[in-house]
């Protein structure tokens, strides 16, 4: 399911993973920057008798003005659960590009006015062995954070941290070491479980987001460039930030998470887990006041399958979404601009199954509220093929009540039905130029029927139609003539939702009628 126009998306290229800079397994050496873009019965291991209690942050002492609202003290959490956050180091090996050799060779010397020698003496330069036709291998230092779970050993932490490692290592407070067996890892959540073979260990309580409040104060403690045991505080942002497509609705913080905090947790003033430290938006590598922590139901119930099956399995509806905005809300006469506007429905996929079609307008799942496409995404993440979901909609104004069973997001997607939609457009208002498909056009296409857009200007260019775009409907209605795309326009007064294929995608488009 992707969210096409999310409007909380926030662009992956000035996202960096908080990765320690001594090194990262299967990436550069130095933080790494984003590139993109279930459960079950918990296990044996982990029962209420294994959880501590949470303890509370106590209000600090207040001096002068005794109305004025007490900070909270962090401490009596910091001694009760610090034991329980752990360090993660990790070794590997991986291929260097030619242009890695170079720059490695660059600054191999012991120049200390060489700009490199500075950067390659604090982070350790990796170790080349091997050769041959693949080209150089180094040997790739990594390092993050952790936390017990469960008094055998068992620990959470980021997937990113131990991608590709051979060797897995675990510091505990006391300076004990151990050696970590990965149980599973799911990247699209980016969530590891660990193990150590060691009994009695501390651990730390798990909490929810559910109430979670923006506003409300959070600690994480973790191993900030191999710094250990450090302790920030600040407090949640927002919720639900989306910030990739994996669906993944992510706390928001201003709590100073830097590389190597990675895979710590985030507690709330209830000394309860809410959150898994796992990114940060930043421009230079490290801390700039966004950081963003995967909610703890999702890590329990990644945690949970990996526990029990060994493996992660997620699920799919089956769609294409666009968040609904004020000129979608005018062209489908909604009376708010909230709601996830289906663009496309996969072919044979769970939601054809239960019936959606394309200019439906999603505005509850699961009796809750649907703002945007990232909502009902937040839902799906958290469920396993097979769940049910029931979905309210509004399909030509009026409502709809529909229930899907969610299939398997590792089932690949059948050819999409392009055939149930025809249409045409005017050009007055819109500023597009249009004439019909030719057969041979319609059946490259896969449509019955359609208008290429020859020419796009005014409304529709500002918006983004395209020439060599071809319009399939209007207002969520099928058009086959220009006739029928002036009369669609006609009816409207102040936008209308123009359905274009580009490509193999369906997108709509909200043009201002001018």
């Amino acid at each position: 399911m992707q969210n096409q126009g999310a409007t909380t998306v926030i662009s992956a290229k000035r996202l960096t993973l908080a990765l320690c800079v001594a090194g990262v397994i299967g990436g550069a050496v130095g933080a790494v920057a984003v590139e993109h873009n279930n459960a079950v019965a918990a296990a044996a291991a982990v029962t209420a008798s294994t959880q501590p209690a949470p303890v509370a942050a106590a209000p600090a002492p207040v001096a002068g003005n005794p109305s004025s609202m007490a900070l909270p003290d962090f401490t009596q959490i910091v001694s009760r659960n610090g034991p329980a956050v752990v360090n993660i180091r990790v070794t590997g090996t991986q291929k260097m590009s030619r242009q890695q050799q170079q720059m490695q060779q660059f600054g191999n010397g012991d120049d200390e006015d060489d700009p490199f020698f500075e950067f390659f003496r604090r982070f350790q330069q990796p170790q080349q062995r091997g050769g041959g036709r693949g080209g150089a291998a180094q040997v790739v230092h990594g390092a993050g954070s952790g936390f017990i779970i469960s008094q055998d050993g068992v620990i959470l932490t980021n997937a990113h941290v131990v991608r590709d490692a051979d060797e897995v290592m675990v510091k505990l407070q006391d300076r004990r070491e151990y050696r970590a067996k990965v149980l599973g890892s799911d990247a699209k959540t980016d969530v590891a479980v660990l193990k150590i073979d060691a009994k009695n260990l501390p651990t730390v309580p798990l909490g929810n987001t559910r109430n979670t409040k923006v506003g409300e104060w959070v600690l994480a403690i973790g191993e900030p460039y191999g710094l250990e045991s450090t302790v920030t505080a600040g407090v949640v942002s927002a919720k639900g930030r989306t910030i990739d497509n994996n669906g993944v609705q992510f706390l928001q913080t201003d709590v100073a998470v830097n590389p190597g905090n990675s895979g710590g947790p985030l507690f709330n003033t209830r000394g309860e887990v809410v959150g898994i430290n796992s990114q940060i938006y930043s421009e230079t590598g490290g801390y700039q006041g966004l950081s963003f922590a995967i909610p703890i139901e999702v890590a329990a119930r990644i945690k949970d399958e990996i526990l029990t099956t060994g493996k992660v399995q997620h699920a799919k509806l089956g769609v294409n979404l666009q968040d609904v905005d004020q000129g979608f809300a005018d062209s489908f006469k909604l009376d708010s601009p909230d709601g996830a506007l289906v663009a496309q429905v996969e072919r044979g996929g769970a939601a054809e199954r239960a019936g959606l079609k394309s200019g439906d307008v999603i505005r509850k799942v699961n009796g809750q509220p649907v703002v945007t496409g990232s909502d009902l995404q937040a839902v799906v993440s958290i469920a396993k093929p097979g769940d049910k979901v029931d979905l309210d909609i509004l399909r030509d104004g009026k409502p709809v009540r529909l229930s899907a069973t969610l299939g398997n997001a590792n089932d690949k997607a059948a050819p999409r039905d392009r055939d149930n939609l025809a249409s045409n457009d005017n050009g007055a208002k819109l500023g597009l130029a249009l004439r019909p498909l030719d057969p041979s056009e319609r059946s490259q296409l896969g449509v019955a029927a359609g208008l290429v857009i020859e020419d796009a200007a005014g409304p529709a260019q500002a918006v983004g139609v395209q020439p060599g775009d071809v319009l399939l409907s209007v207002n969520g209605k099928p058009v086959t003539s220009v006739q029928q795309v002036r009369d669609a326009v006609k009816g409207s007064s102040k936008s209308v939702a123009l359905l274009i294929q580009r490509g193999d995608n369906r997108i709509f488009f909200p043009v201002r009628i001018g």
